[in-house]
Order: C-alpha cells, then structure tokens, then sequence
C-alpha cells in the first residue's frame, strides 16, 4: 500500500511539473506566433499606404505632364501587381515573402522613373500639394523600413524561443513552423529618392 502511495505520489508530482509548463510555452508560442502576424500586417499597412500615396503623386504629375502616358502606365501597372499580392498570414514564407518584395522593387522602380520626369517641370515641383505627397511619401519610405525591421526582429524574437530547449519539444509536438525573415529583393536594397 505504501507503495502505490509513493507512485502515485510521483506521478501526480511529475504532472504538477510537467502540465504547466506545456501549458505556458504553448501560450507564449502562440503569443509570438500572433506578435509575428501583427508585425507582418503592420509592414503591409505601410506599403498599402506608399501605394496609395503613389497613385495621388500620379495624379498630381498627370496635370503638368499629360503626354508622360508611358510612364503614368507602368507607375500604375506596377501599383496593381504589388497592391494585388498580399500574403495572408498563415502563408509567411521565404517564397511568398520573396515575390511580395519584388512585386514592391517593380514599383520603387516604377516611381523613381516617375520622379525622372517630375525634374523636368520646375512649377510642379514647386506645386503644394505636389510637396506635401513628397513629404508623405518620403515618410512613409522610413515607416516602411521601421516596420520591416520590427518584422524581421519578431520573428528573430519567435524563431529563437522556438528553438531552445526544452521548448522545442512543445514546437515538436504541437508543429509551430519556423518563420521567415522579410528579405528585400535582389538589386532592391535602396529606397527611391523622393527628395528634388
């Protein structure tokens, strides 16, 4: 009788330890995992907002520039394939990641053209409403490189507390995925210049 008392002991023991801390690392898993998601909609937020500021800097060249038709195209163009490729958050990898961050160098590229031309036109540049977008946009540039490294770091953040041990034997057994980090795209490592 003593016996089963003592293993019974134990194992209630064993459990008194084991339960709570599958509980907590799962919780912090998840807390992480959810932290990364925010961080990611938070870097998409700010591209959305650089593509909307884009397309009012379009409108605003289009009145001092209307023969530039090419240019207002692929400008446009290159808004409407980097504003129709977003990745849900349950879909952040490497590849997706990837052809969102080229989608976003097809339109730096598309915009520093754009800003080719503006030099070209000395009133536009000394346009009100063309200044204030400039400023905005040129904010927003800074905003986008905050919240990429604020991305970057919450999955560092992740991606090392799912490897230690012993938590990794909860990621193990519940399958938590490695996160990818937000790469820029090759030749994509400037921002354009919206200074004049």
């Amino acid at each position: 009788m003593g016996r089963k008392i003592i293993i019974w002991f134990v194992i209630f023991t064993v459990l008194l330890l084991i339960v709570p801390f599958f509980w907590g690392t799962y919780n912090r898993l998840i807390k992480r995992e959810e932290n990364v998601k925010m961080a990611w909609s938070q870097v998409e937020n700010q591209y959305q907002r650089r593509a909307d500021l884009i397309m009012n800097l379009v409108e605003t060249v289009k009145g001092y520039a209307s023969h530039e038709q090419e240019t207002f195209r692929q400008v446009i163009e290159a808004r409407a394939n980097a504003t129709n490729t977003n990745i849900e958050s349950d879909q952040l990898n490497a590849e997706n990641l990837q052809q969102f961050s080229e989608k976003q160098a097809e339109l730096s590229y598309a915009l520093s053209r754009l800003i080719m031309i503006v030099e070209n036109y000395p009133d536009l540049k000394a346009n009100e409403n063309f200044i204030m977008l400039q400023g905005q946009l040129e904010g927003t540039e800074n905003r986008i490189g905050v919240e990429r490294k604020r991305f970057n770091e919450t999955v560092r953040v992740y991606n090392t507390y799912r490897r230690r041990f012993p938590k990794n034997l909860v990621v193990g057994l519940f399958g938590f995925e490695k996160q990818d980090y937000f790469e820029s795209a090759p030749d994509s490592d400037t921002k354009p210049d919206v200074k004049f």
